[in-house]
Protein backbone atom coordinates (compact mmCIF):
# COMPACT_ATOMS: atom_id res chain seq x y z
CA UNK A 1 0.00 0.00 0.00
CA UNK A 2 1.34 3.40 -0.85
CA UNK A 3 2.73 5.57 1.92
CA UNK A 4 0.02 8.05 2.69
CA UNK A 5 2.17 11.05 3.43
CA UNK A 6 2.89 11.12 -0.28
CA UNK A 7 -0.78 10.84 -1.19
CA UNK A 8 -1.85 13.90 0.81
CA UNK A 9 -1.82 16.87 -1.53
CA UNK A 10 -0.77 20.32 -0.22
CA UNK A 11 -4.35 21.70 0.06
CA UNK A 12 -5.34 18.69 2.18
CA UNK A 13 -2.31 19.14 4.41
CA UNK A 14 -3.14 22.82 4.87
CA UNK A 15 -6.73 22.03 5.85
CA UNK A 16 -5.50 19.47 8.38
CA UNK A 17 -3.16 21.99 9.95
CA UNK A 18 -5.93 24.62 10.09
CA UNK A 19 -8.25 22.13 11.84
CA UNK A 20 -5.56 21.25 14.34
CA UNK A 21 -4.86 24.90 15.08
CA UNK A 22 -8.55 25.68 15.64
CA UNK A 23 -9.07 22.66 17.88
CA UNK A 24 -5.92 23.39 19.87
CA UNK A 25 -7.10 26.95 20.44
CA UNK A 26 -10.54 25.79 21.57
CA UNK A 27 -8.96 23.27 23.92
CA UNK A 28 -6.73 25.95 25.45
CA UNK A 29 -9.73 28.20 26.05
CA UNK A 30 -11.45 25.46 28.06
CA UNK A 31 -8.55 25.27 30.46
CA UNK A 32 -6.81 22.19 31.82
CA UNK A 33 -9.77 20.05 32.89
CA UNK A 34 -9.45 16.28 33.53
CA UNK A 35 -10.31 14.15 30.51
CA UNK A 36 -13.18 12.47 32.36
CA UNK A 37 -14.93 13.73 35.49
CA UNK A 38 -15.45 10.11 36.58
CA UNK A 39 -11.73 9.34 36.30
CA UNK A 40 -11.96 7.17 33.19
CA UNK A 41 -9.54 7.57 30.33
CA UNK A 42 -11.02 9.18 27.24
CA UNK A 43 -9.98 7.14 24.21
CA UNK A 44 -10.68 7.71 20.53
CA UNK A 45 -10.44 4.80 18.09
CA UNK A 46 -10.49 5.16 14.33
CA UNK A 47 -12.42 2.10 13.10
CA UNK A 48 -15.09 0.28 15.07
CA UNK A 49 -12.88 -2.83 14.74
CA UNK A 50 -10.19 -1.12 16.78
CA UNK A 51 -12.75 0.45 19.08
CA UNK A 52 -14.28 -2.94 19.89
CA UNK A 53 -10.94 -4.39 21.00
CA UNK A 54 -9.97 -1.29 22.99
CA UNK A 55 -13.33 -1.24 24.77
CA UNK A 56 -13.03 -4.90 25.79
CA UNK A 57 -9.48 -4.52 27.08
CA UNK A 58 -10.13 -1.17 28.76
CA UNK A 59 -13.35 -2.28 30.43
CA UNK A 60 -14.77 0.03 33.06
CA UNK A 61 -11.65 2.17 33.26
CA UNK A 62 -12.05 3.88 29.87
CA UNK A 63 -14.62 5.42 27.57
CA UNK A 64 -14.21 4.80 23.84
CA UNK A 65 -15.52 6.70 20.83
CA UNK A 66 -14.99 5.29 17.33
CA UNK A 67 -14.73 7.74 14.45
CA UNK A 68 -15.79 5.29 11.73
CA UNK A 69 -18.99 3.32 12.01
CA UNK A 70 -20.48 0.43 9.99
CA UNK A 71 -19.93 0.50 6.25
CA UNK A 72 -17.14 3.09 6.36
CA UNK A 73 -14.04 2.47 4.25
CA UNK A 74 -10.97 3.50 6.30
CA UNK A 75 -8.75 3.60 3.20
CA UNK A 76 -10.69 6.62 1.91
CA UNK A 77 -11.73 8.25 5.19
CA UNK A 78 -10.71 11.86 5.86
CA UNK A 79 -10.83 13.37 9.33
CA UNK A 80 -13.56 15.96 9.83
CA UNK A 81 -13.30 19.01 12.07
CA UNK A 82 -15.32 17.11 14.67
CA UNK A 83 -12.94 14.14 14.49
CA UNK A 84 -9.92 16.36 15.02
CA UNK A 85 -11.65 18.04 17.96
CA UNK A 86 -12.41 14.66 19.59
CA UNK A 87 -8.82 13.50 19.11
CA UNK A 88 -7.47 16.75 20.52
CA UNK A 89 -9.49 16.25 23.71
CA UNK A 90 -8.68 12.53 24.10
CA UNK A 91 -6.08 10.98 26.36
CA UNK A 92 -5.13 8.48 23.68
CA UNK A 93 -5.85 7.64 20.05
CA UNK A 94 -5.83 4.03 18.88
CA UNK A 95 -5.73 3.22 15.18
CA UNK A 96 -5.09 0.23 12.93
CA UNK A 97 -1.80 1.30 11.41
CA UNK A 98 0.07 -0.08 8.38
CA UNK A 99 -1.56 2.79 6.43
CA UNK A 100 -5.06 1.37 6.87
CA UNK A 101 -6.32 4.89 7.65
CA UNK A 102 -4.21 6.28 4.84
CA UNK A 103 -5.57 9.81 4.66
CA UNK A 104 -5.20 10.35 8.42
CA UNK A 105 -1.48 9.65 8.79
CA UNK A 106 -0.56 13.31 9.05
CA UNK A 107 -3.26 13.92 11.65
CA UNK A 108 -1.80 11.17 13.86
CA UNK A 109 1.66 12.69 13.53
CA UNK A 110 0.37 16.11 14.54
CA UNK A 111 -1.52 14.66 17.51
CA UNK A 112 1.62 12.89 18.69
CA UNK A 113 3.59 16.12 18.44
CA UNK A 114 0.98 17.81 20.63
CA UNK A 115 1.40 15.26 23.41
CA UNK A 116 -1.50 12.94 22.62
CA UNK A 117 -0.62 9.25 22.94
CA UNK A 118 -1.23 7.54 19.59
CA UNK A 119 -1.13 3.77 19.30
CA UNK A 120 -1.08 1.71 16.10
CA UNK A 121 -2.47 -1.60 17.32
CA UNK A 122 -0.59 -3.48 14.59
CA UNK A 123 2.70 -2.37 16.16
CA UNK A 124 2.20 -5.32 18.48
CA UNK A 125 2.64 -7.77 15.59
CA UNK A 126 6.10 -8.95 14.56
CA UNK A 127 6.75 -7.74 11.01
CA UNK A 128 7.88 -11.23 9.99
CA UNK A 129 4.26 -12.35 10.43
CA UNK A 130 2.86 -9.71 8.07
CA UNK A 131 2.12 -10.00 4.36
CA UNK A 132 4.15 -7.55 2.32
CA UNK A 133 2.35 -5.64 -0.40
CA UNK A 134 3.26 -6.84 -3.89
CA UNK A 135 2.18 -3.50 -5.33
CA UNK A 136 3.74 -1.04 -2.88
CA UNK A 137 7.18 -2.26 -1.85
CA UNK A 138 8.13 -1.89 1.78
CA UNK A 139 4.53 -1.72 2.99
CA UNK A 140 2.27 -4.39 4.45
CA UNK A 141 -1.29 -5.57 4.11
CA UNK A 142 -3.12 -3.90 7.04
CA UNK A 143 -6.07 -6.34 7.23
CA UNK A 144 -4.51 -8.40 10.02
CA UNK A 145 -7.80 -9.00 11.86
CA UNK A 146 -8.80 -11.69 9.34
CA UNK A 147 -6.23 -13.97 10.95
CA UNK A 148 -7.66 -14.29 14.45
CA UNK A 149 -4.30 -15.39 15.85
CA UNK A 150 -2.70 -12.16 14.60
CA UNK A 151 -5.48 -10.05 16.06
CA UNK A 152 -4.62 -11.60 19.43
CA UNK A 153 -1.18 -9.94 19.19
CA UNK A 154 -2.88 -6.60 18.58
CA UNK A 155 -5.13 -7.15 21.62
CA UNK A 156 -2.13 -7.80 23.87
CA UNK A 157 -0.47 -4.64 22.53
CA UNK A 158 -3.60 -2.68 23.39
CA UNK A 159 -3.39 -4.03 26.94
CA UNK A 160 0.23 -3.01 27.34
CA UNK A 161 -0.41 0.43 25.84
CA UNK A 162 -3.28 1.13 28.24
CA UNK A 163 -1.19 -0.16 31.15
CA UNK A 164 1.56 2.30 30.23
CA UNK A 165 -0.92 5.14 29.95
CA UNK A 166 -2.73 4.29 33.21
CA UNK A 167 -0.36 2.36 35.54
CA UNK A 168 -2.88 2.36 38.42
CA UNK A 169 -5.11 -0.01 36.44
CA UNK A 170 -2.37 -1.88 34.58
CA UNK A 171 -3.24 -5.26 36.09
CA UNK A 172 -6.87 -4.92 34.99
CA UNK A 173 -5.92 -4.09 31.40
CA UNK A 174 -3.53 -7.02 31.17
CA UNK A 175 -6.05 -9.41 32.70
CA UNK A 176 -8.79 -8.25 30.31
CA UNK A 177 -6.47 -8.70 27.35
CA UNK A 178 -5.46 -12.19 28.46
CA UNK A 179 -9.10 -13.24 28.97
CA UNK A 180 -10.06 -11.92 25.54
CA UNK A 181 -7.16 -13.73 23.87
CA UNK A 182 -8.44 -17.00 25.33
CA UNK A 183 -11.77 -16.38 23.59
CA UNK A 184 -9.95 -15.55 20.37
CA UNK A 185 -7.95 -18.78 20.57
CA UNK A 186 -11.23 -20.73 20.62
CA UNK A 187 -12.54 -18.65 17.71
CA UNK A 188 -9.39 -19.37 15.69
CA UNK A 189 -9.90 -23.12 16.13
CA UNK A 190 -13.56 -22.86 15.06
CA UNK A 191 -12.70 -20.89 11.92
CA UNK A 192 -9.99 -23.39 10.97
CA UNK A 193 -12.34 -26.35 11.35
CA UNK A 194 -15.24 -24.69 9.53
CA UNK A 195 -13.27 -23.59 6.47
CA UNK A 196 -11.61 -27.02 6.25
CA UNK A 197 -15.04 -28.55 5.64
CA UNK A 198 -15.38 -26.71 2.30
CA UNK A 199 -14.30 -29.06 -0.54
CA UNK A 200 -10.84 -28.00 -1.72
CA UNK A 201 -11.73 -27.52 -5.42
CA UNK A 202 -14.26 -24.80 -4.54
CA UNK A 203 -12.42 -23.39 -1.52
CA UNK A 204 -11.99 -20.07 -3.34
CA UNK A 205 -13.03 -16.69 -1.91
CA UNK A 206 -13.74 -14.02 -4.55
CA UNK A 207 -14.33 -10.57 -3.05
CA UNK A 208 -14.49 -6.88 -3.93
CA UNK A 209 -10.94 -6.07 -2.83
CA UNK A 210 -7.93 -7.97 -1.59
CA UNK A 211 -8.71 -7.64 2.12
CA UNK A 212 -8.72 -11.35 2.93
CA UNK A 213 -5.07 -12.25 2.33
CA UNK A 214 -4.42 -13.10 5.98
CA UNK A 215 -7.65 -15.08 6.08
CA UNK A 216 -6.55 -17.14 3.10
CA UNK A 217 -3.10 -17.81 4.52
CA UNK A 218 -4.32 -18.71 7.99
CA UNK A 219 -7.25 -20.91 7.00
CA UNK A 220 -6.08 -22.48 3.75
CA UNK A 221 -8.52 -20.87 1.33
CA UNK A 222 -7.55 -19.24 -1.96
CA UNK A 223 -8.48 -15.56 -2.15
CA UNK A 224 -9.09 -13.56 -5.32
CA UNK A 225 -9.82 -9.84 -4.92
CA UNK A 226 -11.05 -7.59 -7.72
CA UNK A 227 -9.27 -4.52 -6.32
CA UNK A 228 -5.96 -4.43 -4.54
CA UNK A 229 -5.22 -4.18 -0.81
CA UNK A 230 -6.35 -0.55 -0.81
CA UNK A 231 -9.63 0.64 -2.35
CA UNK A 232 -7.98 3.88 -3.45
CA UNK A 233 -7.32 2.46 -6.92
CA UNK A 234 -10.40 1.28 -8.82
CA UNK A 235 -10.53 -1.93 -10.84
CA UNK A 236 -10.65 -1.57 -14.61
CA UNK A 237 -12.44 -3.50 -17.33
CA UNK A 238 -9.43 -5.75 -17.85
CA UNK A 239 -9.44 -6.68 -14.15
CA UNK A 240 -13.14 -7.58 -14.32
CA UNK A 241 -12.68 -9.71 -17.42
CA UNK A 242 -9.63 -11.50 -16.06
CA UNK A 243 -11.35 -12.39 -12.80
CA UNK A 244 -14.50 -13.46 -14.64
CA UNK A 245 -12.48 -15.80 -16.84
CA UNK A 246 -10.94 -17.45 -13.77
CA UNK A 247 -14.31 -17.84 -12.04
CA UNK A 248 -15.97 -19.34 -15.12
CA UNK A 249 -13.10 -21.71 -15.88
CA UNK A 250 -12.87 -23.00 -12.33
CA UNK A 251 -16.65 -23.04 -11.76
CA UNK A 252 -16.42 -21.08 -8.52
CA UNK A 253 -19.97 -21.29 -7.12
CA UNK A 254 -20.24 -17.86 -5.46
CA UNK A 255 -18.86 -14.32 -5.33
CA UNK A 256 -19.00 -12.04 -2.29
CA UNK A 257 -19.57 -8.32 -1.93
CA UNK A 258 -18.29 -6.33 1.04
CA UNK A 259 -20.13 -4.09 3.47
CA UNK A 260 -17.74 -1.15 3.07
CA UNK A 261 -17.09 -1.40 -0.68
CA UNK A 262 -19.48 -0.67 -3.55
CA UNK A 263 -20.96 -3.91 -4.99
CA UNK A 264 -20.71 -2.62 -8.56
CA UNK A 265 -17.37 -4.27 -9.27
CA UNK A 266 -18.44 -7.75 -8.16
CA UNK A 267 -21.77 -7.34 -9.97
CA UNK A 268 -19.80 -6.58 -13.13
CA UNK A 269 -17.75 -9.74 -12.61
CA UNK A 270 -20.98 -11.73 -12.14
CA UNK A 271 -22.36 -10.40 -15.43
CA UNK A 272 -19.09 -11.16 -17.24
CA UNK A 273 -19.10 -14.73 -15.86
CA UNK A 274 -22.66 -15.27 -17.00
CA UNK A 275 -21.75 -14.05 -20.49
CA UNK A 276 -19.31 -16.97 -20.54
CA UNK A 277 -22.11 -19.45 -19.90
CA UNK A 278 -21.65 -20.04 -16.17
CA UNK A 279 -24.27 -18.85 -13.68
CA UNK A 280 -22.38 -17.69 -10.60
CA UNK A 281 -24.33 -16.22 -7.70
CA UNK A 282 -23.63 -13.60 -5.05
CA UNK A 283 -23.01 -15.66 -1.93
CA UNK A 284 -23.59 -12.80 0.50
CA UNK A 285 -22.13 -9.60 1.88
CA UNK A 286 -19.03 -9.90 4.05
CA UNK A 287 -17.73 -7.45 6.62
CA UNK A 288 -14.23 -6.41 5.62
CA UNK A 289 -12.96 -3.03 6.86
CA UNK A 290 -15.72 -2.38 9.41
CA UNK A 291 -17.97 -4.21 11.85
CA UNK A 292 -21.75 -4.23 11.62
CA UNK A 293 -24.25 -2.13 13.55
CA UNK A 294 -23.53 -1.76 17.25
CA UNK A 295 -26.79 -3.44 18.31
CA UNK A 296 -26.13 -6.63 16.32
CA UNK A 297 -23.89 -9.66 16.83
CA UNK A 298 -21.86 -8.50 13.83
CA UNK A 299 -21.15 -5.27 15.71
CA UNK A 300 -18.47 -7.17 17.67
CA UNK A 301 -15.27 -8.63 16.29
CA UNK A 302 -16.13 -12.20 17.29
CA UNK A 303 -19.65 -11.86 15.89
CA UNK A 304 -18.31 -10.41 12.64
CA UNK A 305 -15.83 -13.25 12.16
CA UNK A 306 -18.48 -15.88 12.87
CA UNK A 307 -20.91 -14.25 10.44
CA UNK A 308 -18.32 -14.04 7.66
CA UNK A 309 -17.14 -17.62 8.07
CA UNK A 310 -20.67 -19.03 8.22
CA UNK A 311 -21.63 -17.04 5.10
CA UNK A 312 -18.58 -18.24 3.17
CA UNK A 313 -18.98 -21.87 4.19
CA UNK A 314 -22.69 -21.91 3.36
CA UNK A 315 -22.22 -20.36 -0.09
CA UNK A 316 -19.25 -22.50 -1.17
CA UNK A 317 -20.24 -25.91 0.25
CA UNK A 318 -22.29 -27.97 -2.25
CA UNK A 319 -25.63 -29.38 -1.07
CA UNK A 320 -25.26 -32.78 0.60
CA UNK A 321 -27.39 -34.42 -2.11
CA UNK A 322 -25.28 -32.95 -4.92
Amino acid sequence: MRALNASLKPPIRLSVLVLLFVCAALSACRGSEPAQSDGRLRVVATTNLVGDAVAIVGGEHISVASLMGPGIDPHLYKASEGDVSRMTQADAIFYGGLHLEGKMVEVFEQMESRGRKTVAVTDGIDRSLLIESQTFGGNYDPHVWFDVSLWSHAVLHIGESLAELDPDNASAYRANAADYVERLDSLHVWVTETIAQIPEPVRVLVTSHDAFGYFGRAYDIEVLGLQGISTVSEAGTADVQQLAETVARRRVPALFVESSVSPRGIEAVQAAVRSRGFDVRIGGSLYSDALGDADTAEGTYIGMVRFNVATIASALTPPTDA
